[in-house]
Formats: structure tokens, C-alpha cells, sequence
């Protein structure tokens, strides 16, 4: 990878890393995102774990391939929507195992 990249693409970076080394991934990912952004870089991430993206500035929830909401893990997770929705599934989910 280049010095200073204008976009970053991740697609499932963590998806078969354990907590801990999720979360530092994360952290580490999350400090160069910041480091770039004041030069305008972007730093996309396709995930479908919702603990990485608690820390995201935007959220993109896709439908069918179609955008159906958009917002900070705050706004949507408040907002009632699919985000909500799944979000709920997955905290169910992650309490019964």
C-alpha cells in the first residue's frame, strides 16, 4: 500500500480474527483513518459484525443492493429501522451462544 492512500477498501477484515485482535485491529485501523481523513481520504469497510462499527462516522445499511438508511451506530440504532432491527438479531444471538 502506498503512502497515503486517498481510499482504503476492507472488506470483512476481521471476519475469522477473535475479539481482542479484532479490537485492536480496529483501533490501530481507526487512528489512520483519522491521520488521513484531514487529507481527504476515505476508508470504506464492508462488515456485517456490528461491534465494528460502532466507531464508524457513517453507516451505510444496504437492502437489495439499494441504500435504506444511513446515520452514526447512534442514530440508527435509535431510529427503529433495519439497522435496529438486526442489530437486536445479533445482540440475541451473541447472548444465547
Amino acid at each position: 500500500m502506498r503512502d497515503g492512500p486517498l481510499l482504503i477498501v476492507f472488506d470483512e477484515p476481521t471476519a475469522s480474527l477473535h475479539a481482542r485482535a479484532e479490537s485492536a485491529l480496529f483501533a490501530h485501523y481507526a487512528d489512520v483513518a483519522r491521520e488521513g481523513a484531514g487529507a481527504g481520504a476515505i476508508t470504506l469497510m464492508v462488515t456485517h459484525r456490528f461491534s465494528s462499527l460502532r466507531s464508524a462516522d457513517r453507516i451505510i445499511v444496504l437492502e437489495r443492493g439499494r441504500i435504506v438508511e444511513s446515520g452514526s451506530h447512534e442514530e440508527l440504532s435509535s431510529r427503529g429501522g433495519l439497522y435496529a432491527e438486526l442489530l437486536e438479531l445479533q445482540s440475541q444471538a451473541l447472548l444465547r451462544d
